[in-house]
């Protein structure tokens, strides 16, 4: 179409719209977010979870992680082994009560059940197994076990949402032996789940057994033998890629580099320990912190220069994953203050047994870990948020 006054041709907008009537302009662009910020954002959660034995809010920040992981994670092999950690959470529970019903579950008022008791000799003396097991002990065991489940499972929240190969490119120079081992480390799991996967389906497809010893039988060997070409392959393309090379420094510079990490990470230990102990001088505290942390980065600085390596696009840090590092930290921080505040609410009482509450601020704490689920934009391949659009 022709402009009338200077002959340009005019464009018209074309609006491209969905299904439901909405254009894809309003649709936030799909896009992988800097792995460090799901790590750094689960740790905040998890740190939140060690605040508190209240399996309400626990159990609102284990609904809180899965939603962000459903909402937010990609079909790769790593963000398939979320349910792995929400069985070894189940998992953690279970045998934390049973510790408490063989190791002498007795201590308390409301008496559930008697088992008999095994008589033991006089070294073990204090240890008591089996007996009366009471209300108040499996409860205490519930709760401990539910703790430790939560921080497992915001753990594996990272694991599933945090690309382990993009995060080994944002470490730096220093530690690129250590974070090779850790990345192999953690997608062996990830990659073992999705082998047992297709060679089940496989199986299925052949009319084969898929449970039972004889179907366990059939899968040992196939897994074992995919895991072993996932392993060569990775070795070969790791050697492609010039892992392992190094550059020349000098054994003055190298003693320089390995004093300043050491005494950095022994300094930040000491520092933790004086600011978290009462009873210790001033100078033991932050300050040791601090100096430690500065030592133990230039040490990470200098040691990254003898890694000589490109960077192919590197990730950047954008507001979603400051809203990410954000929302992680202020779970964390509103969690430690309502821990100062009413302490309480966080730790139910058992003597006597009471019904589990939960105050504004520590939902609030939780809650907010959630806002990377609506506010951040979607991965692609992401097979809930086209669902849901």
């Amino acid at each position: 179409m022709q402009d009338s006054a200077g002959g340009r041709p005019t464009v018209l907008p074309v609006t491209s719209r969905t299904s439901k009537g909405r254009s894809f302009a309003s649709r936030p662009l799909a896009r992988t977010l800097h792995p460090g910020c799901w790590w750094l954002w689960a740790l905040g959660l998890a740190a939140a979870a060690s605040r508190t034995a209240n399996p309400v809010l626990l159990g609102l920040l284990l609904a809180v992680a899965g939603l962000v992981v459903v909402q937010r994670r990609t079909d790769a092999p790593w963000a398939l082994a979320f349910r792995m950690y929400l069985a070894l959470g189940a998992f953690i529970v279970l045998m934390r009560v049973v510790f408490r019903v063989v190791f002498g579950g007795g201590q308390g008022n409301v008496v559930l059940f008697v088992l008999p008791q095994i008589p033991l000799p006089e070294l073990a003396k204090g240890i008591r197994l089996l007996g009366p097991v009471a209300a108040e002990q499996l409860l205490g065991g519930f709760y401990d076990g539910l703790r430790l489940a939560a921080m497992v499972v915001c753990v594996g929240a990272a694991n599933a949402l945090a690309n382990p190969k993009r995060l080994l490119k944002a470490l730096p120079g220093a530690l690129n032996e250590i974070g090779t081992s850790v990345v192999v480390t953690l997608t062996v799991a990830p990659q073992l789940v999705e082998s047992v996967q297709r060679v089940r389906r496989a199986r299925r497809l052949r009319g084969g057994a898929v449970r039972g010893r004889h179907a366990l039988r059939g899968l040992v060997i196939p897994v074992l033998e995919d895991a072993m070409n996932r392993s060569l392959a990775l070795a070969a393309a790791m050697a492609s890629h010039g892992y392992g090379r190094t550059g020349r420094l000098d054994a003055r510079t190298r003693l320089l580099t390995g004093g300043l990490v050491l005494g950095g990470l022994l300094g930040v230990c000491f520092g933790l320990y004086g600011a978290m102990a009462g009873g210790t001088p001033v100078y033991l505290g932050a300050p040791l912190l601090v100096v430690a942390l500065a030592l133990a980065v230039t040490g990470l600085l200098l040691g990254g220069r003898r890694v000589r390596r490109s960077r192919y696009r590197p990730d950047r840090w954008r507001a979603p994953e400051l809203l990410v590092v954000c929302s992680g930290l202020a779970s964390a921080v509103a969690m430690y203050v309502a821990s100062r505040t009413d302490a309480a609410t966080l730790q139910p009482s058992l003597q006597p047994i009471v019904w589990p509450q939960a105050a504004l601020l520590p939902a609030a704490a939780v809650l907010v870990g959630v806002l990377p689920a609506f506010l951040t934009p979607p991965p692609p391949g992401n097979t809930a948020q086209e669902a849901a659009a």
